[in-house]
């Protein structure tokens, strides 16, 4: 390849030197000068397709108007970007954009710059000024082939193959993105009365770091999400990575790591409010779990924080209510401990982002937490209506058009022995705290204990909250019981403190009670690999005979009493060491 050859001109008098080549709109932009356009996009070719970002070009006695999206750069020329000649053409221009897409703002806001207010021609009232952008995008970029042009002349405009829905289309949005005009748009598609809104519960994009706190704190593809894995197309992020570290043939892979120690910290599920059919989740519009709300009201959410509801208005009132399959006896017969305080987090958020009515429905306030208690005195100076009583189910309103939409809850105010109906927009359903749904693989695993609310069980409630009956294998967090952050924090300390203890030691004491297996006896049937509560007993396919890992067995004497030809042996509690006792004893 030849040496990259560099001119110079002058733009607005400004002398630069860049390649040639060089778009004269990229060259502006690094001089701050602003050229407005409508057709102009980063990594697609222009062709100035709008002309509003016509500029003037001299060179000698010669000048004329060339479009600065794609005139490349050439030695000694000199451009002119707010000239009258330049201005008068731009009025033109958007004039006819105005009779076009009179009611788009953005064309109404730039034509407004250059003082056009009205326009002389016809207006058409269309949203599209046909740039391409869309078009070209999904195909030279996506690679989707989606929508594409079609008619003639005057009639032509951007549509789908033959006018009709494609399947074509991935939904990757790309198009809405580019669309200068918002022609395109990616909103919902609900089915069904209560069908929960497309909330972005994971990632915005495809390209995203996991986590503020993530070690290390790399990015990550979705390759679900990403459009090069649907299409083979785009890889835009390979083309601004300058470092080049992305690679999208690399693939995941498993590795075996061997490891002394294990802290589990698998965190919990979320009830599903549907098994309670009365409170409508899934049939009602605008009826949330919490997680929804969550995401609901977090500033990246969907809605930028705003407390919205599903046709895009402020609610005029809102009931959060508590305990949905926790102390239940019919689900969970525990407290979730974590859901009055959340409960009272959103009240505060949606008064202080809405002018809402919030009324909270609970059992029994548990604000137990350092702060907690004032918290909740905040929340009622607030204005928020505490109810106390469950609420017995959640049904639409009415069937008029002024009642459409609205929800009624109907409960029983147990403060003033009153039944009642409340009227609201929205309904926040507090969830119980589960166990995780892969708890069972994991106590297999790990051979650990179960509580009978499903948690995996400590060693000691009070003594020791972290361990658990294997050495070596630790819990903390909401897999060993509903806990709040401070809680889940304090325990993982905890058991990390405890795994660097035991690191530093540099070697282990293990108990002296344990089984052996005599391999002259065994007779490999395997009876007590199967039998071992701690899966401390592996079978030597070579020698075909077990094999007790001293480091695991706990003494408990199982193998030994059900091993048929006596292999299995307690070390200090053979056989024969018991009969001498037993001798010693009578002797005595």
């Amino acid at each position: 390849m030849g040496e990259k050859k560099i001119v110079t001109l002058k733009i607005d008098g400004q002398e630069v030197k860049a390649e040639r080549g060089t778009p004269i709109l990229k060259l502006a932009s690094e001089l701050g000068i602003r050229i407005p356009t409508l057709c102009h996009w980063d990594f697609l070719e222009p062709y100035g397709s709008c002309r509003v970002c016509s500029v003037e070009m001299r060179r000698g006695k010669r000048k004329r108007l060339v479009t600065a999206c794609n005139y490349p750069a050439q030695e000694g020329e000199e451009i002119y970007t707010d000239t009258e000649w330049v201005k008068e053409n731009r009025r033109l221009i958007l004039e006819l954009l105005l009779a076009r897409c009179p009611d788009v703002p953005v064309i109404k806001n730039l034509a407004g710059e250059y003082g056009v207010e009205e326009t002389r021609f016809e207006k058409l009232y269309d949203d599209c000024i046909a740039c391409g952008l869309c078009a070209r995008i999904c195909s030279e970029v996506v690679g989707a082939n989606a929508i594409g042009w079609g008619g003639r002349g005057v009639n032509r405009e951007i549509t789908t193959p033959f006018a009709i829905d494609t399947e074509a289309c991935i939904g990757c949005g790309a198009c809405a993105g580019v669309c200068p005009t918002g022609c395109i748009r990616i909103e919902p598609v609900w089915e069904k009365p209560g069908e929960p809104r497309e909330f972005t519960l994971g990632p915005a994009t495809p390209v995203y770091i996991p986590t503020f706190q993530a070690v290390p704190k790399i990015p990550v593809i979705d390759p679900q999400a990403c459009i090069h894995f649907k299409t083979g197309g785009c890889k835009i992020c390979e083309k601004v990575c300058e470092p080049k570290a992305i690679n999208h043939a690399q693939e995941e892979r498993m590795e075996e790591i061997e490891v002394g120690q294990i802290l589990l910290t698998t965190g919990y599920d979320l009830f599903d409010p549907k098994q309670m059919a009365q409170y409508g989740y899934g049939s009602l519009d605008n009826v949330y779990n919490s997680l929804e709300v969550e995401y609901l009201l977090n500033s990246s959410g969907p809605t930028g924080g705003k407390i919205l509801l599903k046709n895009g208005k402020e609610p005029r009132a809102v009931g959060i209510i508590h305990c949905i399959g926790s102390r239940d006896e019919n689900f969970h017969p525990y407290c979730s401990r974590i859901c009055c305080m959340y409960a009272l987090k959103f009240a505060h958020l949606i008064k202080d982002r809405s002018d809402a009515e919030v009324y909270q429905f609970y059992i029994d306030m548990r604000s137990f937490g350092k702060g907690y208690e004032e918290f909740y005195s905040r929340v009622l100076d607030e204005g928020v209506n505490i109810v106390r009583g469950r609420v017995a189910e959640v049904v639409k309103a009415g069937w008029s058009k002024k009642d459409e939409g609205v929800l009624l809850l109907r409960c029983e105010d147990t403060l003033i022995g009153k039944y009642r109906e409340i009227p609201v927009d929205m309904v926040i359903l507090c969830s119980a705290v589960e166990p995780a749904k892969d708890a069972d693989k994991i106590q297999r695993l790990f051979s650990l204990s179960r509580s009978p609310d499903g948690f995996f069980l400590e060693k000691h409630p009070k003594l020791d909250p972290t361990a658990t009956a294997t050495d070596g294998v630790y819990i903390a967090g909401c897999c060993q019981g509903p806990k709040d952050i401070p809680d889940t924090v304090a325990q993982a300390s905890s058991a990390a403190a405890r795994i660097l203890a035991t690191i530093s030691k540099g070697e282990v004491e293990t108990a002296a009670i344990t089984a052996t297996i005599d391999p002259d006896i065994c007779a490999g049937c395997r009876l007590c690999n199967s039998l071992c509560p701690y899966s401390a007993i592996d079978f030597d396919e070579k020698e075909m005979i077990s094999r007790i890992n001293e480091a695991l067995c706990k003494g408990c004497g199982t193998c030994v009493a059900a091993c048929p030809s006596g292999a299995s042996q307690q070390n200090h509690f053979r056989d024969v060491q018991i009969f001498a006792e037993i001798e010693g004893l009578l002797g005595h």
